[in-house]
């Protein structure tokens, strides 16, 4: 594979937290196994309407702790009243917290739209500057296959404005397999005067069920000849792993050589696929 990455690109990984202590130790485990590549950050999802707010505090720190990697937690609005956020990010200026993945977030089952006082991301955002200035970095989302929820792209574009405007200081997308949609994505960004740097999300694929569910739901779309493919493969696992290794690869590859500032893999709380994508790109470890 071409050496197209080097140590001055960054790279990125997210988890989620865990449930159980087994699940716990597993995660440690990867996040140490990934710190090798020498990361910028790791991040730890939050949960629908704030539903593993303790447990993704508890994983940023142990995570932050065990690696010796800066961890940003995701924050999201929905669910949450103003004096809950800014007693999270009180508490994460604490412990050292420097950058926050700010979200609207997904709305649980029988929670109203307009839960939670903070209602878009950018509301977020600009909440977030507002008590703590300049001490968070803040990513935000961005849909280079548009969002799900949006009307089109034009309205998808305003809304990532907003944010950005909000004061957000870089993007990370949803994962996707098309790197063209990527680049028009960024052309589009500057008709519109966002210029802060866009993180293409990666998504690795080991398992075509779990990746055809996860797709549909978010609006990501599988090429049809990637799906043909994995369809193929029927129960096969490891050539769909070998599979999907090649083509996220070649995905990434391509990115970073569009001029791409950086990578942002969605684990799954896996480490081995990722460590392959690595691998091949030629990513050095510590």
């Amino acid at each position: 594979m071409a050496n197209t990455i080097t140590n001055n690109t960054p790279i990125s990984f997210e988890f989620f937290p865990t449930k159980t202590e087994d699940g716990a130790r597993k995660l440690e485990q990867n996040a140490l196994s990934l710190a090798k590549y020498q990361p910028e950050f790791f991040s730890v999802t939050y949960g629908a309407g704030g539903s593993t707010r303790d447990r993704t505090l508890e994983t940023v720190l142990s995570t932050q702790n065990q690696t010796r990697i800066a961890t940003a937690p995701h924050l999201s609005c929905v669910g949450d009243s103003r004096e809950q956020i800014k007693e999270l990010l009180d508490f994460y200026r604490t412990q050292g917290v420097k950058r926050i993945v700010a979200l609207r977030g997904d709305l649980p089952s029988g929670m109203g739209r307009d839960s939670g006082e903070l209602r878009y991301a950018n509301e977020l955002v600009e909440f977030i500057r507002a008590e703590t200035n300049d001490h968070f970095h803040i990513e935000v989302a961005a849909y280079p296959e548009v969002h799900p929820q949006a009307p089109n792209m034009e309205k998808d574009l305003e809304n990532f404005k907003r944010k950005v405007d909000a004061g957000a200081d870089s993007a990370i997308t949803q994962y996707f397999f098309n790197a063209d949609s990527y680049f028009y994505f960024l052309e589009r960004t500057r008709s519109f005067g966002i210029d802060v740097p866009v993180i293409p999300g990666i998504m690795p694929i080991t398992n075509y069920t779990r990746l055809a569910r996860f797709s549909d739901a978010c609006g990501a779309e599988i090429p049809r000849w990637i799906r043909k493919q994995l369809e193929a493969y029927g129960d096969d696992i490891t050539s769909i792993k070998k599979f999907g290794e090649e083509v996220v690869t070649q995905l990434c590859e391509k990115l970073l050589e569009g001029g791409a500032p950086g990578l942002h893999f969605y684990t799954l709380n896996q480490a081995a696929p990722c460590q392959g994508i690595c691998d091949n790109l030629g990513i050095s470890v510590s």
